[in-house]
């Protein structure tokens, strides 16, 4: 798995609606918290989906983007994000190419992994938190990431002299 302080893996993947998403496009304007779920509609990745969407304006206040990464097909999502009003974009990863490239491997080797990773805008990863049952963590631990990175940067510009504005 793909640890903090190393570079996350470039990607290209389509959301529902069929426009392609890459990384560089993702972090460029803040934090991205790119969340790694098994299956659209089972129970656990609903909870954790609707966490997220749960806690998305805390998202946005901190300036960070939130995405989803299964091996479901854009239907699927479109169904899951209409079915359960998720603001944020799913993106669909039918080879599983991208899962085996931030080293998101298989419960059991059975069920794909669930493992959730910020990344700054510099394209390293921050944070990687595994936990196939902790649907809520997921969230958390996220959330306290991107709060802490935010901290950081007003601290260090700050230092230097400039100011962060409000995230709107």
């Amino acid at each position: 798995m793909v640890q903090p302080g190393q570079p996350a893996p470039r990607f290209t993947l389509k959301d529902s609606s069929g426009r392609e998403w890459t990384l560089d496009a993702l972090r460029a304007s803040g934090p991205l918290v790119l969340f790694f779920y098994p299956r659209d509609d089972s129970p656990v990745c609903t909870r954790e989906a609707c966490a997220f969407r749960d806690a998305y304006q805390d998202f946005l206040e901190v300036g960070a983007r939130v995405v989803g990464v299964s091996s479901d097909s854009e239907d699927s999502h479109r169904a899951f994000a209409e079915r359960r009003r998720l603001p944020y974009v799913l993106l669909s990863d039918p080879g599983g190419e991208t899962r085996k490239a931030y080293g998101v491997g298989r419960t059991l080797g059975l069920l794909e992994g669930r493992v959730t990773f910020v990344i700054d805008t510099e394209g390293i990863v921050r944070m990687a938190f595994s936990a196939q049952l902790q649907s809520v963590a997921h969230m958390e631990q996220a959330l306290e990431s991107v709060r802490r990175l935010r901290a950081g940067a007003s601290a260090s510009h700050a230092r230097s002299g400039n100011v962060i504005p409000p995230t709107q």
